[in-house]
């Protein structure tokens, strides 16, 4: 019966079930370093919508924090950055949420519930999320549910535990808030409304007369929704020719920009599709890409995207906002399925959308790292039924990608320089898999045209000591030398000593990055440098074995120096090792046992004396 529902009927549906009914107000929070903990925001905000809450879903800092304590019922999706830090866009939610100041009961009136969204393989597995549900119990907050724990490195991703994780959710949800007498769970078979509305506009002026228009009025420096095009000053290769990877360091001119930095802060790039994919798109879909368009809010409760112009051209859509080189996700087979018309891509996408479906897809779509263009042209009957509204529902945004900063202003001046590799890898796939900014980054040629890099700064996780004579021990085999290279310029600009830099890679003459720079430091006393060429010898060689081989050095700049210690690299295993590492140093130096090392590691850790910061 569902089936045969007009398209408008369906959307009237949903809209009307949007209007604001007493206590069923619900509220989605989400903080998030990438666009994944909003792609579940949004989906709790769709499953609520269906049950006929009126729902609005917000970034956590962009929400008013002082409205909380009128809350009935907030659900918050949240993700963990760093060493268990919040992420940007909760920060400032998250400080004022920690006030002393702010009574035990609080937040009594609030129903929460918190989810998680980690990866197991990084040391704070979730800590952000175990951290806030703490708080919000602290502030006498009411949880409908326990804590719920998302692994990225499950078998399924994610939704291995989201799906049940939700599911219960909404039982809980519907015994305290039940629905209206008049009022059923609208099907999932009939069709949401799309999220705006989109309006194909001609050249005339006239027809873009009394429809807003986004500005940044409001903004006063570069971010996000209002970036500084930065001049690429240069584009070096810093690994030899034959070597299996190529490094890149690239020089950025912020003349004019009004930025700062400090060191241990983050670049964000904000990447482009590749032109190759840009094109093909627009052909497969047979879009016209001179066509223009205008955004209208269709749901009171979705906001215009801030940075999108208005009106803009499809070009710039495919090219600047959808992001058609990522990995799709579960909803948005689900979408297509209510446009297939070929019973066997029907019955495909309905697959992909079931709980039970979820391990074919991730065979078919995660573990070989497919994208949405690649998966768009394995269905070719459904390309042409896709509304161009349903688009923006389709195609999540391009979300921007952070580089730690690998330079100091004092060093020099009006520039960022960022230490970057360019990613390539080989799946089952016939075509080699690429990072989308770091294979745009690095065709860039600075010498054939004025290159442009759209950017903007935010602090980075690590803080480095303030105090010049705090000596620092630095671990950072391959590009986890970036942010030390800012730091070291830093301090011997300034004729700063007590630096340490353990670094690592495999070859001394293939890529040992920025080798040139480190040695007259050395010379002169500001550096003490130790390598770990892993593939230069017999025996594999890394940067945790020097460690416990300068061990009694390592324990008196710790103990004796009060130095400070960084770690930064590759998530899987090496800051594992690094802390196994020190942790022979305090037993073998320090006398100690392992439970009073493990302790001592922890109060490092506590005091900010002991960071890491790693990526997978």
């Amino acid at each position: 019966m569902a089936e045969v529902i007009s398209q408008r009927e369906q959307r009237n549906l949903f809209l009307t079930s949007s209007v604001p009914m007493e206590s069923r107000q619900l509220t989605v929070l989400y903080g998030s370093q990438t666009g994944t903990a909003q792609d579940v925001a949004e989906r709790v905000a769709r499953e609520a919508k269906r049950r006929h809450f009126s729902t609005k879903v917000l970034a956590m800092d962009q929400y008013p924090i002082a409205s909380l304590i009128h809350e009935a019922m907030v659900i918050f999706v949240c993700s963990t950055t760093g060493q268990g830090d919040e992420p940007d866009n909760m920060k400032v939610f998250w400080k004022f949420l920690l006030r002393k100041n702010l009574p035990s009961n609080s937040l009594c009136q609030l129903n929460f519930a918190v989810l998680g969204l980690g990866d197991s393989s990084y040391q704070k597995f979730n800590f952000v999320a175990k951290k806030l549900q703490k708080r919000l119990l602290q502030l006498g907050g009411n949880p409908l549910h326990t804590l719920g724990l998302a692994d990225d490195q499950h078998d399924l991703g994610p939704d291995a535990v989201v799906d049940p994780w939700l599911n219960s959710l909404w039982n809980k949800v519907l015994s305290l808030y039940p629905l209206p007498p008049d009022k059923a769970i609208i099907s999932e078979h009939i069709l949401p409304p799309p999220r705006y509305k989109v309006k194909f506009v001609d050249g005339d002026q006239d027809s873009i007369n009394g429809l807003h228009v986004p500005t940044d009025s409001n903004i006063t420096g570069p971010s996000q929704n209002n970036p500084f095009y930065a001049r690429l000053v240069s584009n070096d290769r810093i690994t030899a020719d034959d070597h299996w990877q190529d490094v890149r360091l690239i020089k950025l001119d912020v003349s004019g920009s009004g930025l700062s930095h400090a060191a241990g802060d983050v670049v964000m790039i904000q990447p482009p599709n590749l032109p190759d994919e840009v094109q093909t798109f627009i052909q497969l879909l047979k879009l016209n890409p001179q066509d223009r368009v205008i955004l209208q809010q269709n749901d009171p409760d979705v906001q215009l995207p801030p940075s999108l112009p208005q009106p803009c051209t499809i070009q710039h859509l495919v090219e600047q906002y959808w992001d058609i080189h990522a990995v799709p996700r579960r909803w948005f087979f689900t979408l297509l399925s209510y446009f297939a018309d070929d019973e066997m891509e029907k019955e495909k996408f309905q697959e992909f959308s079931t709980a039970e479906g979820q391990e074919e897809l991730y065979s078919y779509c995660n573990r070989p790292r497919r994208t949405t263009l690649e998966v768009l042209q394995d269905f070719p009957h459904v390309i042409n039924t896709i509304p161009v509204d349903y688009l923006f529902d389709l195609i999540p945004p391009i979300q921007p990608r952070a580089f730690s900063i690998a330079s100091s202003l004092k060093a020099h001046p009006n520039e960022v320089h960022v230490l970057m590799a360019v990613v390539q890898y080989r799946t089952k796939m016939v075509t080699p898999r690429r990072g989308l900014c770091s294979t745009w980054l690095s065709s860039l040629n600075p010498q054939k045209d004025d290159v442009r890099v759209p950017m903007w700064v935010r602090r980075g996780t690590i803080s480095f000591p303030k105090t010049p004579a705090t000596p620092v021990i630095m671990v950072g085999p391959g590009t986890g030398l970036a942010p030390f290279r800012g730091f070291i310029q830093e301090r011997t600009t300034l004729g700063i000593g007590g630096n340490v830099l353990f670094f690592g890679c495999r070859n001394k003459d293939k890529d040992f990055f920025c080798a040139s720079e480190w040695q007259p430091l050395v010379e002169k006393g500001f550096l003490s440098l130790y390598t770990a060429f892993s593939r230069d010898q017999e025996e594999k060689v890394y940067v945790q074995q020097r460690i416990k081989e300068n061990g009694a050095v390592i324990w008196d700049l710790i103990h004796n120096q009060e130095a400070w210690i960084f770690v930064a690299g590759n998530a899987k295993q090496m800051p594992t090792d690094v802390q196994s590492a020190l942790q022979s140093v305090l037993m073998d130096h320090g006398n100690m046992g392992e439970t009073e090392a493990d302790r001592y590691i922890h109060s490092l850790e506590h005091r900010r004396r002991y960071q890491v910061e790693a990526w997978s």
